[in-house]
């Protein structure tokens, strides 16, 4: 399995982020807050989420994680009303976490797909997180984007650094991610798949949208002029251009 490509073009992203923050707000109205703790959000992105979750904290801190320096910038513009009470961190999620304050509760949205080392993973959240502070994430489970990666196995042959590379992503079942959790030391509280299909609007929507975030990793693996022929063969594949995502939704508790 490959990793999430070091850097993305963060403007892009947040231009076509709004499935993703619509998505994410629902999992941030999971998450109970006071307003005065300490909240970890682990993959900020550009920080359309992390402003809403930086709203809830008036009295509190958030940290803002993630591992591109271009979307660290914008997430700083996102969240420059909150200045003084966000910390921003550029840290690999696949590997051992920097320093950070206790933590009272993680929020994680469309990221943990893409992180490698999911034991590794939890067991790191868990070290930095309060006995009894509460992790609510969500990212793409089993059945996850079906048709890109039905349409990428049909056309890596004919694209040298594909043909025979597992991908980049792990979509497990709830039961993987439950069993993962409680040997981290977490308590499940919920942890459940639901189907959320993001349609686009036209071609060229779609072939953007694929190109960012969904084919990110795939595209850095090959050669520039190769990029807009992968993005639309897999486009010619997607049924009335619609990104059939799965999502794992987890709701636990620190033990």
């Amino acid at each position: 399995m490959g990793t999430l490509p070091a850097e993305w073009d963060a403007i892009t992203y947040d231009l076509v982020a709004a499935p993703m923050t619509r998505m994410g707000s629902v999992v941030l109205d999971r998450l109970p807050l006071r307003g005065d703790e300490v909240v970890l959000d682990a993959g900020c992105g550009s920080g359309q989420v992390t402003a809403r979750l930086a709203a809830r904290l008036p009295r509190g801190r958030v940290v803002a994680l993630d591992g591109s320096a271009a979307m660290l910038d914008l997430a700083r513009k996102a969240l420059a009303s909150h200045d003084g009470r966000v910390e921003f961190v550029q840290a690999d999620l696949s590997a051992p976490l920097p320093p950070l304050p206790p933590l009272d509760a993680v929020l994680s949205t469309a990221t943990f797909h893409w992180v490698t080392g999911h034991e590794s993973l939890f067991r790191h959240l868990a070290g930095a997180m309060r006995p009894g502070a509460r992790l609510v994430a969500q990212w793409g489970g089993a059945g996850n984007v079906s048709h890109v990666t039905n349409a990428l196995a049909d056309v890596a042959p004919d694209f040298p650094g594909l043909d025979g590379w597992p991908g980049p992503w792990w979509f497990p079942t709830a039961d993987e991610v439950a069993a993962r959790l409680a040997d981290a030391d977490f308590d499940i509280d919920a942890c459940w798949l639901h189907e959320e299909p993001v349609c686009q609007s036209s071609r060229a929507a779609l072939e953007a949208y694929l190109a960012t975030p969904v084919l990110v990793a795939h595209l850095a693996r090959l050669d520039p002029p190769d990029r807009p022929r992968l993005v639309s063969a897999i486009a010619d594949r997607i049924p009335e251009g619609v990104i059939d995502y799965v999502r794992v939704n987890v709701v636990a508790t620190r033990r």
